[in-house]
């Protein structure tokens, strides 16, 4: 049990530390969403743009490409499973989400959105700050490690040994009498 609990921090602190690249692909990726200023205030510059909702998509797509690979790689290193691993999959995977959210917002667009628009001057289009407006897509990457990690196991893990097979140093048992 052991080695298993001290397997299944490795894989949960690589997993979480491969977050900081889901991030910095984020910031780089994702799509900008335009704003403009005026005298007296900040506007989305395309009011029917969907640059918003790709924000959230990318991260989203990101995050559920990096479950599945990560859960690809636990799988090759590890065949055999186990509790401890699984829950390294999810918590690493969630830990990884909350780090890429938070260097994507740091490598992004300034979060000071007037000052920006201060500097840029009125009638300049700017990007806005990356936000994450679907906060669920944090947990993309731990659902598709476990679904991905889930089916490899169930096709190609080990086998339980059937407890109904009869096995050869075994007597059988006698069957119902011929009539």
């Amino acid at each position: 049990m052991k080695t298993e609990l001290r397997e299944a921090a490795v894989i949960t602190v690589a997993v979480a530390l491969a977050g900081a690249l889901l991030g910095v692909l984020w910031a780089w990726l994702t799509p900008h969403v335009p704003l403009v200023a005026d005298a007296t205030a900040v506007y989305l510059k395309d009011t029917e743009g969907e640059q918003a909702i790709g924000v959230d998509g990318t991260f989203t797509l990101l995050a559920l490409g990096f479950g599945a690979v990560s859960a690809l790689v636990v799988f090759l290193l590890r065949r055999r499973g186990g509790v401890p691993l699984v829950i390294a999959l999810a918590l690493g995977g969630l830990l990884g989400s909350l780090l890429a959210w938070r260097i994507g917002i740091w490598l992004g667009p300034t979060q000071n959105v007037v000052a920006h628009a201060k500097a840029v001057g009125k009638g300049v289009t700017f990007s806005a700050p990356l936000k994450l407006g679907a906060k669920g897509a944090l947990l993309a990457w731990s659902l598709s490690a476990l679904v991905v990690h889930l089916g490899l196991m169930a096709l190609f893990g080990p086998r339980d040994p059937d407890p109904y097979e009869q096995h050869p140093h075994q007597p059988t048992q006698p069957g119902p009498p011929a009539a």
